[in-house]
């Protein structure tokens, strides 16, 4: 995967930005050096100075923005444009976000960034409105209306250049996506740039006391974001400051439901920090929590980002298809291992990305998948993005099914591999699963121990995974199988059983290996008879029978539970074992239990 620095990838835009602006700025000072201006110039400039530095340190809050908000620092330096020119406009445009960029100690190369696109913005607003000309109320009017939309246009496409940049997304999405956002708020803002501007046209000293009640504005809607952010503390994790567990969940519900309605596509990217146990180990847990704060910013600019416990986070990219996703996952990648962590050395992230609806239209599912594409990228070389591929992804689930280190993972990865074989077989629902309750339901009766029915669930829910190598057009065709076809179907027990015995679970792969022996010895692979058979696989057997008899499938028509138990009955003593079947029956308790006792007793003497 080619991983091309992240600082590199924005000197296209940074570079040549922050040359025209220091050109600009100096430009600027020149001329507004030159113009010798009078105390009243100073004293206003220095007024919205002031007033332009409080307004840029308390952001009025946008609903749905991808930022902290907007400034009204907007409407006191376009004002000093309209008033004054380009040129002082310029110098008190660029100075709002340098001086407070840096009390923050925002990195230089943002300061300079975002300092150069103000100024620009200023002058180029400037430079435009000055053939308008003033003196009337229309020139006045006509020109904060031509400059208020002229320095949006210009602040929007520089700050979405370098944010498209450095993230790797859409310039022209990420323009889309802000406009109809931002576009309200600074229209507001160009209201009252005009009121600012008519009141110091006809008393200066007047206009200063618009400053006040723009403030107290810009403050009460401070004290609202500060109740929202109150509201939203219960859906935040309180290191990161992303989504927490809960509000992802809510937000994957939500998005995959308009996924599914529009007809759009949605990725879901894991994020995954490589060995970092081993920096909470070496380094302290204060480290680590540095490192899980520095991810977190950098998942930020991707997309709508969570931390879902651990080292482990998410990320949900509406209307992303297969190529844009890795692209932005990519990108994490290369941002995190940019990161400069100091005697800590490199730390890199794994990322798995599955697709709704192309791999799945449930939510459950989707985040069975995404595990398992985020398990690949893991085991096979770290540092890396994957998505999720059924033939090669499902590989790696049996390999974690190895080396579980208890039951309930072992099973975990076990129900994965079982939902991964339904997904491609002719069987409606979640048939291996089914058929593994229903398995475990009898080996009781029949008397297994608690260790053998952890077995036996385990078996009866892997009994069909030698069909993830068989073709599908095999599995799901819909017409009656050619002698050939049938005889690459029969393959899926010996690939099945070569599957768990070359990870060691036994007697897992015998009973695997074993389930469609018939009793009377006419079954396969093997062709074994009566208890030559294991009795689990004669369990997983009248299982599988009665569950495939018994739900929607392409091959035959579904049955009543009545029905496929009086045919598993009838078949006892040839096809199944007469005690297993009784279990069976016993275990449905159907009215006709009671006849088909005698029946099964009769087999079970042959």
């Amino acid at each position: 995967m080619s991983k091309p620095p992240s600082r590199r990838s924005l000197y296209p835009v940074v570079a040549p930005v922050c040359a025209a602006g220091l050109v600009t700025v100096v430009a600027a000072a020149i001329s507004f050096a030159m113009a010798t201006p009078g105390a009243t110039v100073l004293a206003g400039l220095s007024a919205f100075l002031g007033a332009s530095l409080v307004a840029d340190r308390f952001l009025v809050p946008v609903d749905d923005l991808d930022a902290n908000g907007v400034s009204l620092a907007f409407v006191f330096g376009l004002s000093a444009v309209v008033l004054f020119g380009w040129a002082p406009g310029v110098l008190v445009v660029c100075a709002t976000p340098a001086v407070m960029q840096l009390i923050e100690r925002r990195p230089p190369i943002r300061i300079a960034y975002n300092s150069s696109a103000f100024a620009l913005t200023a002058a180029i607003a400037g430079l435009v409105i000055a053939p308008i000309g003033s003196g009337t109320p229309a020139h006045t009017v006509a020109s904060v209306i031509v400059a208020t939309y002229v320095a949006y246009l210009v602040d929007v496409l520089l700050i979405t250049a370098v944010v498209a940049c450095g993230s790797r997304r859409s310039w022209r999405g990420l323009i889309g996506s802000s406009v109809p956002k931002t576009i309200l708020p600074f229209t507001l803002m160009g209201s009252a740039v005009l009121t600012l501007v008519v009141v110091w046209q006809q008393a200066p000293l007047l206009s200063l006391a618009l400053v006040g009640p723009l403030l107290a504005i810009q403050l009460y809607q401070t004290a609202l974001l500060r109740a929202l952010r109150a509201a939203r503390l219960a859906l935040t994790d309180p290191l990161t400051g992303l989504g927490n567990h809960r509000h992802f969940h809510e937000r994957l519900a939500h998005e995959l439901e308009h996924t599914l309605n529009d007809g759009r596509s949605l990725a879901l990217c894991f994020v995954d920090i490589d060995d970092f146990k081993r920096i909470n180990d070496r380094f302290g847990h204060p480290a680590g929590d540095r490192v899980l704060s520095q991810v977190a910013t950098r998942l930020r600019q991707s997309g709508e980002a969570f931390r879902l416990g651990g080292d482990e986070f998410a990320v949900l990219l509406p209307g992303y298809g297969e190529t844009e996703s890795v692209t932005a996952a990519e990108s994490i990648v290369d941002r995190v291992a940019n990161i400069d962590h100091g005697q800590m050395g490199a730390i890199t992230v794994s990322a798995g990305i599955p697709l709704a609806p192309q791999h799945t239209r449930e939510r459950q599912e989707l985040l069975r998948l995404v595990d398992s594409a985020l398990y690949w990228a893991k085991e096979y070389g770290k540092n890396d993005v994957r998505v999720y591929r059924p033939d090669v992804v499902e590989l790696a689930e049996l390999k974690r099914l190895a080396s579980a280190s208890d039951s309930a993972e072992r099973m975990q990865a076990a129900v994965g591999l079982a939902k991964a074989v339904d997904a491609r077989d002719v069987y409606a629902g979640n048939h291996s699963q089914r058929v593994a309750e229903l398995a475990v339901q009898m080996a009781s009766r029949i008397g297994f121990s608690s260790e053998e029915l952890e077995l036996t669930r385990l078996a009866a829910s892997l009994h069909d995974i030698g069909k993830l190598a068989l073709p599908e057009d095999v599995l799901r065709k819909p017409a009656a199988l050619t002698p050939p076809e049938w005889n690459v179907l029969q393959r899926h027990t010996r690939i099945g059983f070569q599957m768990l015995e070359s990870i060691g679970i036994d007697p897992v792969a015998e009973w695997v290996l074993h389930h469609h022996e018939r009793w009377d010895g006419t079954g396969y692979p093997d062709g074994l008879a009566g208890t030559e058979i294991p009795l689990g696989a004669r369990i997983i057997f009248v299982a599988d029978a009665y569950d495939a008899m018994t739900s929607v499938s392409l091959h035959r028509r579904r049955r009543s539970a009545d029905e496929a138990l009086a045919e598993i009955v009838g078949c006892a003593g040839t096809q199944f074992d007469p005690s297993v079947v009784e279990a069976l029956a016993a275990e449905l308790a159907g009215a006709e239990y009671a006849e088909a006792a005698p029946q099964l007793e009769q087999a079970a003497a042959v």
